[in-house]
């Protein structure tokens, strides 16, 4: 992974300096966003830093958090890039690598999710719920710190996405903007839903409870699912209800917007 990972950097480091030749009233910002820095995780913990810090916790000291998670947690740098490797292939309008990680805030609040469960996980809980409470203020995307989420994760747009407390998120899986992994309620403990591996959940859908969505399944737009899906099923409604099998292994990879019989989500 590592040598896949130089690879991605260098990539991005080569779009700013084509950037800057394309554009030169940019060349400050792109100087400084990405070339000044020596890694991937130094672009982004300024980046983030930047767009996160507030009157009561300084950029200065939100980087060096975020350099603490990095270098810490070594599962970060391999989500990182599987992600930026997901947007790029997966959204049409994503043409450069340096896209997601200067402009998508799907991706950047992906991220921060990821330097806040850090925190979680050490108990650190005040500091994790701060973090995404701006994250929430400045993305418009709600992740609890607790949610498990794993990587090559497309949050498309994101807009209005929120993700709960007891969450699971497995590899590969594309989420479109107001998408709602939520409780049906009061229930405490762990209430909310567990996504596996592929899982395609398009714009608008809400998956409610402790419900199980199985790998590589599809999720309509605007559907409410409230019971367990079937792996490789594609489900529609209010409620959702199964209208057939899956044509892809993946759909999160292959962002199929149509059902089996050609109509669309």
């Amino acid at each position: 992974m590592k040598k896949k990972a130089d690879l991605i950097w260098a990539r991005i480091r080569e779009e700013a300096q084509e950037g800057i030749q394309k554009e030169p009233l940019l060349a400050s910002f792109l100087s400084s966003t990405i070339l000044s820095h020596k890694t991937l995780e130094d672009v982004l913990s300024f980046h983030l830093a930047g767009k996160l810090e507030s009157i009561t916790l300084p950029a200065v000291s939100l980087r060096e958090l975020f350099d603490e998670a990095f270098v810490n947690e070594a599962g970060i740098g391999d989500a990182i890039r599987a992600d930026l490797v997901a947007v790029h292939d997966r959204d049409p309008a994503c043409r450069l690598f340096c896209q997601p990680l200067l402009y998508f805030k799907g991706f950047q609040a992906l991220q921060s999710y990821r330097v806040a469960h850090y925190y979680w996980n050490r108990e650190r809980f005040h500091l994790a719920l701060f973090l995404q409470s701006r994250m929430s203020e400045v993305f418009g995307i709600d992740i609890h710190p607790a949610a498990r989420i794993g990587k090559g994760i497309l949050i498309d747009h994101g807009t209005g996405v929120v993700i709960g407390e007891t969450a699971v998120i497995g590899n590969n899986v594309s989420l479109l903007h107001e998408v709602t992994l939520g409780g049906t309620g009061k229930v405490r403990g762990d209430r909310h839903p567990k996504i596996g591996d592929g899982v395609l959940i398009a714009a608008g859908a809400k998956i409610l409870g402790n419900v199980h969505i199985g790998d590589g399944a599809k999720i309509a737009a605007g559907a409410v699912v409230l019971r367990d899906i079937p792996p490789h099923t594609t489900v529609a409604g209010v409620p959702a209800k199964p209208i057939g099998p899956t044509s892809e292994e993946a759909p999160a990879l292959v962002m199929d917007q149509f059902f089996s019989n050609g109509e669309g989500l």
